[in-house]
């Protein structure tokens, strides 16, 4: 009975919480309105396909991706534009409301689209490449990934029949212009004050390949963002996901370390399984996972095994190297950021060699309380030992036994502790 219900909740879980939105009949006047409001990132993108998944398979006339951004990673923002050439169905990109843009990234997407509209007060440009953070990669990485991104800027504008001299400048050059200056330059089709201005003027357009819009009697269906996509917009930048990995890591380990102290290993764990949840849809290489799985594996061995600290110095080596492999991109924002990096390779470190130090040090070091504490301590015969008798250890007089017979005043040593009786020996007088 217990597990038919539990199954009745899981399936109701994924239904109404992980589950895309749900599905509906629509008409081929029908809009679905997709709004992106936010970085450019893999939740992002995961979310833009699976709506526009979702208006090909209800039957949707076309799609209106409400724009706002300040840019984002270059590996979604291909991702995205891939999703919009690909799309069956006439995909109109609305940079809105007004004040809003279409930043770096957003340029590129804006001009991917079947038709692409701007509301007064809005600006699309500066789309030079850059790193996370804001960094110029620099160098010879700089003008690969400028004359890249370039390359693939004139290409996209060339497809849709745009400007393809402004957008190589938006990439080379990062400018910037407003929604008139768009329109004058080719770069957008049509600017509109607001949605229903913008359904209007598009309304008997016929897109290449794709029909003629009839949108006379139209109906608005927004696609919500599921869950997934909310957690993966939040964790899907690689700085965040190498943190909440090291998180997982070092609290699983610090569990292993102390176990039932718990609240370290449910963190960790959580962390863990957020940080292999954004690994999908990150550029992941695997032997850097490997690598840094390696590290733990060495500093949980430290704490077993005598390596005066040779273990603990090749797991920094492997967890330094894993940390520089894990993400396998080229591109600007699909690598870890060095500020982010550097920090928390080095706390991360500490916090694996001082925690096996510690657990290595208390299995080693010798107990300071209760019976066995006397084991090695020396005391004097009080009381003739044949075999049993009295001696003087620690301050206390204990009863004890001898495989020899001892007589008052000998020193000895304690060997053995068993059932609160002291097995001891003459001590040497050369130990003396």
């Amino acid at each position: 009975m217990k597990t038919g219900m539990l199954r009745i909740m899981l399936f109701l879980f994924f239904l109404f919480i992980l589950a895309p939105a749900g599905y509906c009949f629509a008409g081929r006047n029908d809009i679905c309105l997709i709004s992106i409001s936010a970085d450019i990132n893999p939740g992002i993108a995961d979310y833009l396909k699976s709506g526009i998944k979702y208006a090909e398979g209800n039957g949707f006339g076309c799609i209106v991706i409400k724009l706002n951004t300040p840019g984002g990673l270059s590996e979604s923002m291909r991702e995205m534009v891939v999703d919009i050439l690909a799309s069956k169905l006439p995909v109109v990109v609305y940079v809105s409301p007004d004040g809003a843009r279409a930043a770096s990234a957003g340029v590129i997407i804006t001009m991917a689209a079947d038709i692409a509209a701007m509301a007064p007060g809005t600006n699309i440009g500066a789309a030079h490449p850059v790193g996370i953070g804001g960094k110029d990669p620099g160098g010879a990485m700089s003008d690969k990934v400028t004359n890249d991104m370039a390359a693939y800027a004139r290409s996209i504008a060339a497809k849709r029949l745009r400007n393809v001299e402004w957008a190589e400048n938006a990439v080379r050059k990062s400018v910037s212009i407003t929604e008139k200056e768009a329109l004058e330059n080719n770069v957008i089709d049509l600017t509109a004050k607001d949605l229903a201005e913008l359904i209007k003027k598009i309304n008997g357009r016929e897109i290449k390949g794709k029909g003629v819009l009839h949108l006379d009697s139209y109906k608005i269906t927004e696609y919500k963002e599921t869950l997934r996509t909310k957690i993966l917009k939040t964790i899907g930048n690689p700085n965040i996901s190498y943190v909440l990995m090291m998180i997982g890591l070092a609290g699983l380990y610090f569990e292993m370390a102390h176990p039932g102290v718990v609240f370290p290993g449910v963190v960790g764990g959580i962390s863990l399984v957020l940080a292999f949840f954004s690994f999908q849809v990150l550029p992941i290489n695997y032997t850097g996972i490997l690598l840094i799985v390696l590290a733990v594996i060495f500093f949980i061995l430290e704490m077993k095994i005598t390596s005066y600290g040779l273990l603990s110095v090749a797991g920094v080596t492997s967890f330094l190297l894993g940390s520089l492999m894990l993400f396998e991109g080229s591109a600007p924002g699909t690598r870890i950021s060095v500020d982010v990096l550097l920090p928390t390779f080095i706390f991360i470190s500490l916090f694996f060699v001082t925690v096996s130090t510690l657990v290595f040090n208390a299995q080693i070091s010798k107990s300071k309380s209760g019976s066995e504490a006397l084991v090695g301590e020396t005391g004097i015969v009080k009381k003739v030992i044949m075999p049993e008798g009295k001696v003087f250890v620690h301050g206390e007089l204990w009863k004890a036994r001898s495989k020899t017979p001892l007589s008052e005043g000998t020193k000895v040593k304690v060997v053995k502790v068993e059932n609160l009786v002291l097995e001891v020996e003459q001590l040497d007088l050369n130990q003396s």
